[in-house]
């Protein structure tokens, strides 16, 4: 069996509908676990307080919405080499929700922040190019409503996320990039040095694990939605020509 079969939109919503109730009751048990254990059962920080808790929330949210446009980037590859309407759709499903992912994360960083710092935000080089990741995502759903031919407007946006995705790349390792800024380094690590105690580390697996499923499961949802609408649109044409 090939992985291009779901490139057929008939056997992708078949395969998508067989999966997704198991995606969402895993996605629902792991984020509900992963947050519960992580808010209410982990110890305060010795310096931070119980602020540190926001991680929890926050580091799910930032890894879903960086992975998002890389998974956005990858479907968009996919339509411009192969034309497979599916990818296109796909990586538009996926957009709207890395743009709330990122607006969680921008958010939760700016209260992590307020009483670390003393500042709700700064232009260190991480949150900027997270800010900017976040204009890009704005930028690409309003080009795909802007555009009234769904393939025209998925080869543009093909290419607005080749360029976005330098600020995913700067997004993910500008803390390696520059030695500089408020910014921490990654909370997970080989470093043993670097990374967080277990009682807060094994939590927040939880919570990836629990944010990359219900990532995973809208954008099943999404893209389905994406496929009907599409159909409905070429019938109403269809009919129109007839009329």
């Amino acid at each position: 069996m090939s992985i291009w079969e779901y490139a057929n939109p008939k056997k992708f919503l078949t395969t998508s509908e067989r999966v997704m109730p198991a995606l969402w009751v895993s996605a629902a048990v792991l984020c509900t676990v992963g947050l519960i254990w992580g808010f209410f059962f982990t110890p305060d920080d010795y310096r931070q307080g119980s602020t540190v808790k926001i991680i929890f929330l926050h580091v799910p949210a930032a890894l879903i919405a960086i992975n998002a446009w890389f998974m956005m980037l990858v479907a968009s590859l996919i339509w411009v080499v192969r034309r497979h309407h599916v990818s296109a759709l796909a990586a538009k499903a996926a957009a709207p929700i890395g743009v709330v992912m990122t607006l969680i994360a921008l958010i939760t960083g700016a209260l992590w922040g307020q009483p670390m710092w003393g500042t709700w935000w700064e232009w260190d080089p991480r949150l900027t190019s997270f800010l900017v990741l976040f204009l890009f995502y704005l930028g690409y759903i309003a080009l795909w409503e802007a555009i009234e031919d769904p393939d025209t407007a998925a080869d543009l946006t093909s290419i607005l996320c080749l360029v976005g995705s330098v600020f995913a790349v700067l997004s993910r390792y500008a803390v390696n990039f520059w030695n500089q800024g408020l910014h921490q380094g990654a909370s997970l690590s080989l470093d043993k040095e670097e990374n967080v105690a277990d009682a807060f580390s094994n939590p927040l697996y939880v919570c990836m694990i629990g944010f990359g499923l219900l990532f995973l499961a809208l954008v099943l949802y999404r893209t389905g939605t994406e496929i009907r609408a599409r159909r409905m649109r070429a019938l109403m044409l269809r009919e129109r020509m007839q009329a």
